[in-house]
């Protein structure tokens, strides 16, 4: 079970940090963090995998932060410098499945997700 929250509304150059609890061993999944606005596809925005590799999506490069805490089973996502075509639903996913990393980003290979939480930033 996946349960997002730390989303809300803040203006442009705000910055806001999305949490993911699991109910079980992080450290068994890849990881990741999706958004979908309205009429748009779901996009892949950050990952992490087992072994600590992390990706990024081009467009929240050197603005979001991917990062988990082994302990409490958390995933976190870090966003600095929000900009309005940031609004979207936010997703958490897993999947135990390794995968190559051109897939890190792609929504078909994580089987299990998060409820979503609302971002909305506004200019």
């Amino acid at each position: 079970q996946l349960v997002e929250s730390g989303g809300g509304s803040v203006q442009t150059g705000g910055s806001l940090t999305l949490s993911c609890a699991l109910s079980e061993f992080i450290d068994n999944y890849r990881m990741g963090w999706f958004r979908q606005a309205p009429g748009k596809e779901r996009e892949g925005v950050a990952a992490i995998d087992i072994d600590g590799y992390i990706k990024y999506a081009d467009s929240v490069k050197g603005r979001f932060t991917i990062s988990k805490d082994n302990i409490k089973n958390i995933l976190y996502l870090q966003m600095n410098s929000l900009k309005p075509e940031d609004t979207a639903m936010y997703y958490c996913a897993a999947d135990g499945i390794r995968q190559s990393q051109v897939s890190h980003l792609v929504a078909k290979f994580y089987r299990n997700w998060g409820q979503g939480t609302q971002v909305t930033v506004s200019s």
